[in-house]
Parts: structure tokens; C-alpha cells; sequence
């Protein structure tokens, strides 16, 4: 089972027991947290596609950590000007453990319909091969 979640403006493909990093969010260290924000959710056969949310989709993460990626520098910077800046930046993130995923009512994908087509056209194929002789 999988689904596709969004939040600090970003969209993840996640399943059950994925580690992941999102921007921050202001939850400590080892409680609980429920994403509502569910974009889609799939079982196999079974998807369930929210426009632009799933109404009762609900993903739960336990919060592992919080921390901040490397220092990048912020460089200007122009030439014969005697103008340069050099600024750094660390982006805080918060590492999530995914518990669970709920959702709403599934739907039966459209793929389903598409691949009795084929069956369908060899029957109507077998039909006139019959007639020819």
C-alpha cells in the first residue's frame, strides 16, 4: 500500500515503514503526527484518487528527529565592483517514521476496463474468422 501525501509544498510517494524528510514542522521528537493532506492512496488493484484531496485520508508518522541539512553558501558577486557577499543557509527539516495509512472509499481503477478490451476484440475476431470460410 502506498500514497501520495503533500506538505511544506512538496509531494511524497510514501508506504508503510518509509523514513523520510520533510520541511520542517513544529512537532518534538517521538510524539505523533497525522497528515491529512492525502492526494492519493493505492492498494494494488484498488485507487483511490482525491480531487484535490481524499476525504478521510489520513496518514499517521511518528517524528524521529529534527535537525538541518548542510551549510550551502549564498555567493554575490560582481566583478571590478569590489562587491561580494557570502551568506550561508542550513534548512531545517523534520525525519518522519510512516505508521499508517487510512483512507476513504476505493474505487476500481480504469485500467480494469481497458484490459477486457482486448479479450473482447479477439472474440469478435474468432466471429469472423468464422464467416471467411
Amino acid at each position: 500500500m502506498h500514497a501520495v501525501i503533500r506538505t511544506g509544498g512538496k509531494q511524497y510517494r510514501i508506504a508503510e515503514g518509509d523514513t523520510l524528510r520533510v520541511e520542517k514542522l513544529d512537532v518534538e521528537a517521538g510524539n505523533s503526527i497525522d497528515l491529512e493532506e492525502v492526494l492519493l492512496i493505492s492498494d494494488g488493484e484498488i485507487v483511490n484518487i482525491g480531487s484535490p484531496l481524499i476525504s478521510g485520508g489520513k496518514v499517521t508518522a511518528e517524528v524521529q528527529s529534527q535537525g538541518r541539512t548542510d551549510k550551502i553558501d549564498v555567493v554575490k558577486f560582481k566583478r571590478r565592483k569590489k562587491y561580494r557577499r557570502l551568506q550561508g543557509h542550513r534548512q531545517g527539516f523534520t525525519e518522519l517514521k510512516i505508521t499508517g495509512i487510512a483512507g476513504g472509499d476505493a474505487k476500481k481503477p480504469k485500467k480494469a476496463a481497458k484490459a477486457d478490451a482486448p479479450a473482447a476484440e479477439e472474440a469478435a475476431a474468432e466471429d469472423t474468422g468464422g464467416s471467411e470460410e
